[in-house]
Order: C-alpha cells, then sequence, then structure tokens
C-alpha cells in the first residue's frame, strides 16, 4: 500500500497517462525509496518507471508537458522503457533492475519486473565499474574542492546515494538477503564483506535528514567512506576471481 503524499502524487499521473496515453501504457510502477521506510515527506523525491507499448516523439513530448505540475508533488519524470528495452538492458543496468524488482509497487498493468533474470557476471562487472568510479570521483572531488569541508561533504553524500543498491548487488552476488531500505543494507553488507560501517553509516544519515555533518568531522568521514568504497571494490574483484 502507498503512503498518502506517493498514491496522491502518482494518482494524479495515472490520471494523466490514462487521458492522454491510454491502451499504450503496459505498466506504471513506483520504484526506490518511496516504496520503502527510507520515503522522507519533505526531502524524497518519488520515482517511477512507466512500461508502454513504443515509444514516441508524441509521447515524450506529452510527458514533458506534466513537468511543471508533477514537479511540485515531489514526482519525478518517469523513466520511460519497453518490454524490449528491458530485456536488452539487463546486461547493462543489472544493478537497477535488481533495486527495481526488490523495490517496486504496480499502480497499473503488468509486472515488469517479476520474471526477470541476471548473468552474474554481468552485475559483478558492473559493480566493479561503478565502485571503482566512485573512488576516481572521490579522489577528483577531493582536489577539486579544495579540500574545504562544505563541498567535501556534498561530494560523500553523493557516493552515499548511489552506494547502497551497489551493495544490495554486491550481497545477491553472495547468495545473501537483501534488505529494502539503507541502514540495514549497510548493516547486512558490512557483516557479509567485513568492513567498518560507522562512517558510511553517519553520511547516509546525515544526507537522509538533508543535514551536513560538522566541519571538523569531514576528513574523517571522507577517510572512512574512501575505505569503504576501496574495500568493496576489492571485494567484487575477489567475486570474479573465485567464479
Amino acid at each position: 500500500m502507498l503512503r498518502e503524499e506517493v498514491r496522491h502524487a502518482v494518482g494524479l499521473l495515472l490520471e494523466r497517462l490514462g487521458t492522454d496515453v491510454g491502451d499504450d501504457v503496459v505498466s506504471l510502477a513506483v520504484v526506490g525509496s518511496a516504496v520503502t521506510e527510507d520515503f522522507h515527506p519533505r526531502f524524497s523525491d518519488i520515482n517511477t518507471v512507466l512500461v508502454v507499448r513504443r515509444r514516441s516523439h508524441r509521447l515524450l513530448q506529452v510527458l514533458a508537458g506534466y513537468g511543471r505540475q508533477l514537479g511540485r508533488r515531489k514526482l519525478r519524470a518517469p523513466l520511460l522503457m519497453t518490454p524490449e528495452y528491458i530485456e536488452r538492458s539487463l546486461d547493462v543496468f543489472g544493478v537497477e533492475f535488481l533495486d527495481f524488482q526488490l523495490n517496486h509497487a504496480i499502480v497499473r498493468g503488468s509486472d515488469p519486473f517479476a520474471g526477470l533474470r541476471f548473468g552474474r557476471e554481468a552485475v559483478r562487472l558492473q559493480c566493479e565499474r561503478e565502485l571503482k568510479g566512485a573512488l576516481m570521483a572521490l579522489r577528483q572531488g577531493y582536489i577539486s574542492a579544495l579540500g574545504k569541508p562544505r563541498p567535501v561533504a556534498g561530494l560523500l553524500a553523493d557516493c552515499a546515494g548511489k552506494l547502497a543498491p551497489l551493495m544490495r548487488a554486491m550481497l545477491w552476488l553472495a547468495g545473501a538477503d537483501r534488505p529494502r531500505c539503507a541502514a540495514p543494507t549497510v548493516a547486512a553488507a558490512a557483516g557479509a564483506f567485513q568492513f567498518e560501517p560507522e562512517g558510511l553509516s553517519a553520511v547516509m544519515d546525515s544526507r537522509h535528514r538533508r543535514v551536513r555533518p560538522p566541519a571538523g568531522q569531514v576528513e574523517t568521514l571522507f577517510e572512512a567512506v574512501y575505505r569503504v568504497v576501496d574495500h568493496l571494490a576489492r571485494k567484487v574483484d575477489e567475486i570474479g576471481e573465485a567464479s
């Protein structure tokens, strides 16, 4: 059951789609934090996946016309897909589709995620690529920020926002249970892959509450988050060597 603020916004989108798109809609799903306890009524966006029979420029124009009205309700532009696109993208976006499969609510049509099957090596390679890219972004971002606490704190928040789906994908690779929310995901990954979670958990908590950590703690938090990302990148390498 969708929470009230999400249900109202998505209902408006559904009403508009029924009028403007009609039978071309295969399904509409709410995904991400809006269907978990991570949702924050003031700060969290509402993300959806819209699956249609065919993509057209007219459809893009229709959806673009919704922007201002739906944006006021924290509803982001739908991720627009076709069934064919989903099938052809599992080897590229396995991490994202694994997360959609875990955290979604269907509000119209059939479930586009229920029967998806994923290749282990494709998911592992995506995790490796994104974790190593995150390390590069942390290094480059710190240098570009001149080490100043405020931009470095923003850099850490951006990094932390991308880690939960990657950790859930790594738990899937390890055959472990995947929590739906961020905090238990960190705890589960810390247990499965042996790292100290306190620094990353603190950054994720600050990000969720939309507050910056104290300036005097930013250097310590940067080192803690960097160590976790580096550790996870090494662990996902080990998964590849063992397979």
